[in-house]
């Protein structure tokens, strides 16, 4: 087991820590966010301490600050050279990280979401992929990126969740109305999404396109709705704001 530190306790890294502490590492974290540090505190018995000792203490540094911040809590701050870092601060590039934690080399860069503790959530990987996979695999599966772009291009990936879950409110709503019950719409559309996406399967290549096609055939409601989207522009508003995330990851 390894003694892992977080810099930086927010809605990001208590997923984390509560998969870890699962797994039986030894865990330490910053105050801030006072809230989520003293509830992981009173939950999973972690240490709570200052940046600077919980850097000392650690062998894995996890970095979940606010990109804004990054740069007044870590230059303070004295990195070993054997320190291992992840960095989950989408917005704070490689060569930024260079400077914030010089002589700490060991680094991989990644963003998950909240339900990394339960698993199946995918994460992307620059920098040493293995150091992911040996804490949160097989649980969420690592994919390796040979690039930040890459890297980013999948963050922007993951801001789709979001509007996807938009789009179910939309359609939950729309069937509350036929119906007058708001609670059975919502737990009827969320129900059918992620049954489907459950058992689907998610290893071959395509397959998203198979699905799709298998439903969307000549005649049908399922091609009704899909051709209405992409009629109604669906499809570029999509690419335009992943396009337009893609760029605010770059700066």
């Amino acid at each position: 087991m390894s003694r892992i530190g977080f810099i930086g306790t927010g809605h990001i890294a208590a997923p984390m820590v509560r998969h870890l502490a699962g797994k039986g590492h030894e865990i330490a974290v910053t105050e801030r966010n006072r809230e989520v540090s003293v509830a992981l505190a009173a939950e999973l018995g972690v240490h709570v301490g200052e940046p600077q000792d919980v850097l000392d203490h650690a062998e894995i540094v996890f970095l979940c600050l606010r990109p804004d911040v990054a740069a007044s809590v870590l230059e303070p701050l004295a990195f070993r050279a054997d320190h291992q870092v992840v960095s989950v601060m989408a917005g704070v590039p490689a060569v930024r990280l260079d400077a914030l934690c010089a002589t700490a080399t060991d680094r991989v860069q990644t963003i998950p979401l909240g339900y990394l503790e339960q698993g199946g959530c995918p994460l992307a990987a620059f920098g040493n992929d293995r150091l992911l996979s040996r804490l949160f695999a097989p649980e969420n599966p690592v994919v390796k990126v040979e690039s930040e772009a890459a890297l980013n291009a999948h963050f922007a990936i993951c801001a789709m969740v979001p509007g996807l879950l938009d789009l179910m409110q939309s359609g939950a709503d729309w069937l509350a109305g036929q119906t007058g019950d708001a609670d059975a719409a919502a737990f009827f559309t969320t129900q059918l999404m992620a049954g489907f996406l459950a058992a689907m399967d998610k290893d071959v290549a395509g397959r998203l396109a198979e699905e799709r096609d298998a439903l969307a055939t000549p005649g049908t409601l399922s091609l009704q709705m899909t051709t209405a989207l992409r009629e109604g522009g669906a499809h570029d508003s999509l690419n335009a704001a992943l396009t337009a995330i893609g760029k605010r990851l770059e700066t």
